[in-house]
């Protein structure tokens, strides 16, 4: 039996950036859907969130590869003909590229056993609701939640999340496949619409495939968007099932699509993409959203980059170690500090309640740079200026670098 190759960590780590975009050259103009397509090639899929404290999830991860770019963009590639980008349980609620439609296919085939438990109770105790709201959205649809509760037959007590027994029968069927998002609301709600309106006929008629074949095509995407990466974090990209996802990765390793190599430091036995690039350096700084797929996986964060991270949202607050809404900063290969952001939109002010260090960086040069980034960001906003870090550790010099970069804008 042949070794795995060995790989330093600091390989790893370019790999791992090289693979999500981020050794990408940034526009030199105006980002186009050209540079969409390419992010999207990188990282397979984007995860959407309902957190607004900063800006929507799914916008950050292009801004954090492509710099400032119009919103609409996204929009436009994800909401209107011809349409490129599905609504759809990726990982997590994703944009998801349509041509992946088929690859899904297996998972809406089992909405009646995977779906959260209150939509299965929907379906088994009140399928005429279920059928009268699916004939609702093939009607009259695009529809609203609320559009459609507003003529039901009949209500039914809150289940689960506090959501209407409409709710629960609009989400079952978009599990199932039967209703996809055909747009948002500026309020952020969907409104659903049948599949026949919303996606690309030819994507609808392409064949299913297999469950295996299907597999193999979603842990492939996740092997070369992560480069590098343990059988965790492949299964996890898509959240495949243990048994299908370790079949694919066996069977993508066979076909020479995967190589086994062994990770300095690394307990765990790694797989590297045979598209996987190791450029000699991965430059550029940059902030990344805490839904990126570059650290959706936290204990891979850890092992790649010594950076242990956690999302606090849903910590109760004097519990927060670092604050609520925490973006990691990216100077090259390393991260080398955390802020907590929050974007006050009345006033027109990007505000930092915390900004902290990681230990063995340089806390001016660090911030320095983070004053340039957090201006850039500021203005893609549409915010004027950047408030000083109430507190951290990285608190005073970053707000002297603030008052620098404000000097000479």
């Amino acid at each position: 039996m042949v070794a795995p190759e060995p790989l330093s960590l600091a390989q790893a780590r370019r790999v791992a950036l090289a693979a999500q975009g981020f050794a990408d050259p940034t526009p030199t103009g105006a980002p186009t859907r050209r540079h969409l397509r390419r992010v999207l090639d990188r990282i397979g899929l984007i995860q959407m969130d309902s957190v607004n404290v900063l800006q929507r999830a799914h916008y950050l991860p292009l801004y954090s590869r492509l710099g400032p770019y119009p919103t609409a963009l996204l929009d436009s590639a994800a909401y209107r003909r011809p349409r490129e980008l599905f609504e759809y349980w990726g990982h997590e609620a994703s944009l998801v590229p349509v041509a992946l439609h088929p690859a899904l296919r297996w998972r809406m085939a089992r909405a009646h056993s995977d779906a959260w438990g209150g939509m299965r109770r929907i379906v088994a105790e009140q399928p005429a609701l279920v059928s009268w709201v699916r004939d609702e959205v093939a009607a009259r649809g695009p529809l609203t939640v609320a559009e459609i509760e507003h003529d039901a037959p009949r209500r039914s007590g809150n289940w689960g999340w506090n959501w209407s027994a409409v709710k629960q029968a609009l989400e079952y069927l978009f599990w199932a496949g039967e209703v996809c998002a055909a747009q948002r609301t500026p309020s952020f709600a969907r409104r659903y619409d049948v599949p026949q309106r919303v996606l690309p006929a030819d994507v609808l008629d392409m064949p299913t495939p297999t469950e295996a074949q299907a597999y193999r095509t979603l842990v492939g995407i996740a092997a070369r968007s992560l480069g590098v990466a343990a059988e965790p974090e492949l299964r996890d990209y898509f959240r495949l099932p243990v048994a299908g996802a370790r079949q694919a990765i066996a069977e993508l390793a066979e076909s020479g699509e995967l190589r086994q190599v062994a990770v300095q430091g690394w307990r765990q036995p790694a797989w590297l993409h045979a598209e996987a690039r190791l450029p000699r350096w991965v430059r550029g700084d940059g902030l990344v959203s805490p839904f990126d797929p570059l650290v959706w996986e936290r204990a891979r964060t850890e092992r790649l980059f010594g950076f242990s991270y956690r999302i606090e949202i849903y910590v109760p607050a004097p519990q927060r170690v670092y604050g609520y809404y925490v973006l990691p900063f990216r100077q090259g290969e390393r991260f080398t500090a955390r802020v907590d952001l929050k974007a006050d939109r009345r006033s027109g002010v990007l505000l930092v309640p915390a900004a902290w260090v990681e230990p063995g960086v340089d806390p001016v040069e660090t911030a320095a740079a983070l004053a340039v980034e957090l201006y850039r960001l500021a203005g893609w906003l549409g915010l004027d200026t950047v408030a000083p870090p109430a507190s951290g550790d990285l608190a005073a010099p970053l707000a002297a670098a603030l008052v620098d970069v404000a000097g000479v804008r």
